[in-house]
């Protein structure tokens, strides 16, 4: 091994970080390391982010929700997978769950609780509140892990480590926005309903409905409400496809909001018995069931605004903001350019780079890849191969590591989430093969098939590398969603 220190450096206590931290200290503490965690939050000079709230590791700054459980979706597969591996933010996340239909929903309080509380006990990790300004402050082996909200200073720091004649397509930007949240109490019960999209859940979600009038006068209302605008050097900055304003949503056609957040499908009012023109709904936010976050509606309106424009929403007459929405300016590398296949940088094979900032998309990939960059650096100190450490190809983890780094999209690279179009075609499901032949594609059958490969490949690997665990809980929660599915499956197929 090249390095002669026992000590290994993590820059940034977020998701990412923090599985990435937890991960090194259980694996490696009992052999002499010490994980040292840098977090700017809770040092002495008060240094925050725009969009943090307080000093706790892995706090959720936007949605409180890790995306889907449910066995036949990609985020699901991934969640299955990330339990196999023991991925230590997950299991804080399933002890922190709320109510959130098929989605992995917390309480975000408690489950930054729990995380900071498992990070601060570990033996083998020290927290050091500290502003960390320049990369050569921090002694190899080193993991950057500080978000899409990395400080300036730090941010021109890695600008300059990568800086060659082409640095306009190698440091790049994005918007990203938060929706607002809702005291519980404020919702008027007696125009809203509880219920969760074709009955698939436990009536989670409080559905807010539209007549077709209160729809246009309520969008006219978000076009004439006063906007925070970009400063004039982030105006080419594009926004975050998954976490775009409604107002941006809107500018693409008076019916996008319709046929995005505000989709009446699937939930009729129980009043009528039918379908409302459009529907708001809002997830449960804490364990309590005292705050709703409002789904789908990030938001660039001013403050002012925003409380008077949300408040036309029949339902939210009333309504208390715990927290109104927001914007800010995030920043993710030209990964495929940039890092070498175990993600540590080119000009520096010890100085590696985790999660949002790698350009993943998405609370539990960014933590996903947390636990990847982890588990190449302890590969790489064991002078592994890079071939032999890579999570499998047809893994949901192994086809998002493979879509951040595939350099046929040095070009055009953009943030990304997991999805059943990064992993490969099984054998006698290849689309091009199909269409030659003029033979549809099953594409029911063809999910089935990917997620039970990427199982099948997942458990493998594992197994052999001496890391796998059941996925019990993901599992269990995983039938639970099936099981209330089915009786609206069996219903609609019943149907005239």
């Amino acid at each position: 091994m090249p390095i002669a220190t026992k000590q290994i450096h993590v820059v940034g206590a977020g998701l990412a970080g923090s599985e990435c931290a937890l991960q090194l200290a259980e694996k490696l503490g009992p052999s002499g390391y010490k994980i040292v965690l840098h977090e700017m939050r809770g040092s002495s000079d008060g240094t925050t982010t725009p969009a943090h709230r307080s000093n706790d590791c892995a706090e959720l700054v936007c949605s409180n929700s890790f995306g889907s459980l449910a066995a036949h979706a990609a985020p699901g597969l991934l969640k299955w997978e990330a339990e196999t591996l023991g991925s230590k933010i997950l299991e804080s996340a399933l002890d922190a769950r709320v109510p959130a239909g098929q989605a992995l929903g917390m309480d975000r309080e408690k489950f930054a609780s729990l995380v900071t509380a498992k990070v601060a006990a570990h033996p083998h990790i020290e927290i050091r509140r500290e502003l960390i300004t320049s990369l050569d402050a921090v002694p190899r082996p080193a993991v950057i892990a500080t978000g899409p909200l990395t400080h300036d200073s730090l941010a021109q720091s890695i600008r300059e480590h990568f800086t060659s004649s082409d640095s306009a397509s190698e440091f790049l930007y994005f918007f990203d926005a938060i929706a607002p949240i809702v005291a519980a109490d404020s919702i008027n019960s007696k125009i809203a309903w509880k219920a969760d999209r074709w009955n698939r859940g436990t009536k989670d979600y409080w559905n807010c409905p539209m007549t077709k009038k209160e729809y246009y006068f309520f969008i006219d209302a978000i076009r004439d409400a006063k906007k925070i605008e970009p400063k004039e050097f982030e105006k080419d900055t594009p926004f975050f496809e998954s976490c775009m304003p409604i107002e941006a949503i809107l500018a693409r056609g008076p019916m996008t909001l319709r046929f995005g957040p505000m989709s009446p499908k699937g939930l009729p009012d129980p009043r009528t018995g039918n379908n409302p023109f459009a529907v708001v709904q809002l997830r449960q936010d804490n364990a309590e069931g005292t705050a709703y976050n409002m789904v789908g509606f990030q938001t660039k309106m001013a403050y002012g605004d925003q409380k008077s424009v949300f408040r036309l929403i029949p339902g939210l007459e009333e309504a208390e903001f715990l927290k109104l929405g927001s914007i800010h300016r995030n920043l993710y590398l030209n990964t495929p350019k940039l890092l070498n296949a175990d993600l540590s940088s080119k000009k520096d094979p010890w100085l590696f780079f985790a999660g949002q900032i790698t350009g993943v998309e998405g609370y539990f990939e960014s933590t996903c890849m947390g636990w990847l960059v982890a588990h190449l650096l302890m590969a790489k100190l064991r002078g592994e191969s890079i071939e032999s450490a890579l999570p499998p190809r047809e893994s949901a983890l192994g086809s998002l590591h493979r879509a951040i780094t595939d350099e046929t999209k040095i070009a055009h690279f953009q943030p990304t989430n997991i999805n059943f179009g990064h992993m490969p075609e099984p054998p006698g499901f290849e689309w091009a093969a199909a269409q030659a032949v003029g033979r549809k594609v099953d594409k029911v059958q063809k999910k089935e098939e990917q997620i039970r490969l990427a199982k099948l490949a997942m458990s493998t690997w594992a197994r052999e590398r001496g890391i796998a665990r059941p996925a019990v809980r993901v599992e269990s929660a995983a039938q639970a969603l099936l099981a209330l599915a089915e009786p609206a499956a069996t219903e609609t197929t019943a149907a005239p």
